[in-house]
C-alpha cells in the first residue's frame, strides 16, 4: 500500500489504484489528473493506465504519473489475475451485466463437476473472440459505439494464453471463480464461451482484477485515500 510520505509526482510515479465499479479507466486517469494538477498547482502532468477494466469491474489499475508513463507499455504486458462471478443459464450483448439478457438456457444438466471439468479446456494457448462492446478498434472506431448503435460488428479472433483457471464455487447459477491469464485476455469472452461449452449460457456477474505481474490488489489505495496521500505528500 501506498505510504505517506514525499513524491516525485513530475519526476514520475507509478501508483496502484482499486478502481470502484461504474467508473471507467480513463475516469480515474482524469481523476487523478485533477486532482495532481489542483493540489500541486501545475497546468501539466501526464497520467495514464497500464490496462484497461471494464466500468463494472472493479479492482487493480496501474497508474503512470510523470516520467513513469514511459513504462506504460512495460506494465501492459504484464500477466493479470482475475476473480469474479459467472451466471450460467443466460447470455448478454456484452457478455456482463451491462445490458440486458437476451437468452435464457436450461441449466439442469449441469452438475458442480462438469462446471470444474470445463476449465481443463481453457487452459493455454486459445483462441477468443473479443464482445462487441469493447473499446478495440474497427475500421477505425471502437466497436462498443457500432454496437451500441446496433450495427453490424465482426470481431476478429485473438490468440491468448490461460496459466490458471480456478473454479472457487461451483454452482448454479453463479460459480465462483479465479483466472490468472495473458494481456488481451477478455474475462467476458471467456465467460461466454464457458457458457458455450456446458451447453448453456453465461455471462460476467462480477468481476475484480487482483493482480498485475507482480502488483497485488492488496497494495492498491482508494481514490478518496490517494488524495489524502497526495495532500499529506505536498504538506510535509
Amino acid at each position: 500500500m501506498l505510504s505517506t510520505g514525499t513524491y516525485d509526482f513530475p519526476g514520475g510515479e507509478v501508483l496502484l489504484v482499486d478502481k470502484p465499479a461504474e467508473w471507467t479507466s480513463f475516469d480515474v486517469v482524469n481523476k487523478i489528473r485533477h486532482m495532481l494538477r489542483h493540489h500541486l498547482g501545475i497546468k501539466k502532468i501526464k497520467v495514464g493506465h497500464a490496462g484497461t477494466l471494464d466500468p463494472l469491474a472493479t479492482g487493480l489499475l496501474l497508474i503512470c504519473v510523470g516520467k513513469a508513463t514511459k513504462r506504460i507499455n512495460e506494465f501492459t504486458g504484464l500477466d493479470k489475475e482475475y476473480t469474479g462471478t459467472f451466471f450460467i443459464g443466460a447470455t448478454t450483448p456484452s457478455y456482463d451485466r451491462e445490458t440486458e439478457t437476451d437468452q435464457v438456457y436450461e441449466t439442469s444438466h449441469i452438475s458442480p463437476d462438469q462446471i470444474i471439468d470445463a476449465t481443463k479446456q481453457f487452459l493455454g494457448d486459445i483462441k477468443q473472440i473479443p464482445p462487441v462492446f469493447s473499446a478495440l478498434k474497427v475500421d477505425g472506431t471502437r466497436a462498443y459505439i457500432r454496437a451500441r448503435k446496433n450495427e453490424d460488428v465482426t470481431m476478429p479472433p485473438r490468440e491468448v494464453h490461460i496459466h490458471e483457471f480456478e473454479i472457487t464455487h461451483a454452482a448454479i447459477p453463479e460459480t465462483s471463480f479465479r483466472v490468472l491469464c495473458s494481456k488481451g485476455t477478455y474475462i467476458r469472452s471467456l465467460a461466454y464461451d464457458f457458457g458455450k461449452f456446458l451447453k448453456s449460457g453465461a455471462y460476467i456477474q462480477n468481476l475484480r482484477r487482483t493482480r498485475i505481474g507482480n502488483f497485488y490488489i492488496e497494495d492498491a489505495v482508494s481514490i478518496p485515500d490517494l488524495e489524502e496521500i497526495i495532500i499529506h505528500s505536498i504538506n510535509k
